[in-house]
């Protein structure tokens, strides 16, 4: 079985950041592809970011220029750095995880941008 807990997420106010973090663990070999999502209230879950095995990422542009999708493949966290954040940014984001055995959802970390 493996598990991903997110964490890193809170109140920030507008132009702040945060790192989010996801770690995760339990039976795998590595992990091949990790990506961030996010969802609000009114709206379904979009992407946010995305990287593979071979470390090539991939935005959606309304976050383009402001977060980075990282790995630390012997820690087996992806991170999400967040800079410039703005009030649109507030949602819950969930980190996937693709592995050997299949993919994987965090249970979510709260992110409110707001003065």
């Amino acid at each position: 079985q493996v598990q991903v807990v997110e964490s890193g997420g809170g109140l920030v106010q507008p132009g702040g950041s945060l790192r989010l973090s996801c770690v995760t663990s339990g039976t795998f070999y590595s992990i091949i592809d990790g990506a961030w999502y996010r969802q609000t209230p009114t709206n379904s879950r979009e992407l946010v970011a995305t990287i593979g095995i071979s470390g090539i990422t991939n935005y959606a542009d309304a976050v383009k220029g402001r977060f980075a999708i990282s790995t630390d493949s012997a820690k087996n966290t992806v991170y999400l750095q967040m800079n410039n954040l703005k009030s649109d940014d507030t949602a819950t984001y969930y980190c996937y995880v693709r592995v050997l055995s299949g993919d994987y959802w965090g249970q979510g970390t709260q992110v409110t941008v707001s003065s």
